[in-house]
């Protein structure tokens, strides 16, 4: 399998994210974790995928000096709403106020995730339209309480209570909301070593 046609490489995974590095595993992908500080900054004509885009590229070039069989890969996510990124939440009023405008609506999750080695780069970008139902004031309370979504790009992760309960529909890759395309990697993955 991939594992097998990447024994020769070595890839880096540049993310604190757990369900990131938890999706590498359940992949079955050899590899070694390196967060690099980055400030997450873009410029604001940016729209969707582009900032995704952009960001997971920054990511990316906090590495140099990769040799060939060095493979980095870094990734960004965003939620889309009405016409403008939503972040992670900084407390729980903000977390409210971001479930709250998500409320019976659609919103759409970006991820984008970036392949560098000594070479090339490669960028692939995935997106998921999420459909909520509307929620009230208590569930958006108990919520915020319990999971303390403060790491999730806008305030809520699709695996967890909420997701249970509010999403009614999507449309794309459920594992693309939870933080990465993990079919675009492996399919990525096999096209750069094949």
């Amino acid at each position: 399998m991939l594992s097998e046609k990447l024994k020769n490489y070595s890839i880096i995974l540049a993310s604190g994210s757990p369900r990131r590095q938890n999706f590498f595993k359940e992949l079955a992908l050899d590899f070694t974790i390196d967060v690099r500080e980055v400030d997450e900054k873009y410029p604001t004509h940016l729209k969707g995928a582009e900032i995704t885009d952009y960001l997971s590229i920054l990511k990316a070039n906090a590495f140099s000096n990769l040799s060939e069989r060095e493979i980095v890969i870094t990734s960004d996510t965003i939620v889309w709403h009405n016409e403008k990124a939503v972040e992670k939440p900084k407390n729980a009023n903000e977390a409210k106020e971001m479930l709250a405008s998500l409320s019976g609506s659609m919103h759409e999750v970006f991820t984008s995730v970036c392949f560098t080695s000594k070479n090339f780069q490669k960028v692939v970008n995935d997106t998921t339209k999420v459909w909520f139902k509307d929620l009230t004031d208590d569930e958006i309370d108990y919520y915020i309480s319990k999971y303390k979504p403060f790491d999730k790009a806008g305030s809520y992760g699709i695996q967890e209570w909420l997701g249970y309960i509010a999403i009614h529909r999507i449309e794309g890759s459920f594992f693309n909301v939870m933080g990465l395309p993990t079919h675009l990697v492996y399919k990525t993955l096999v096209e750069i070593v094949d």
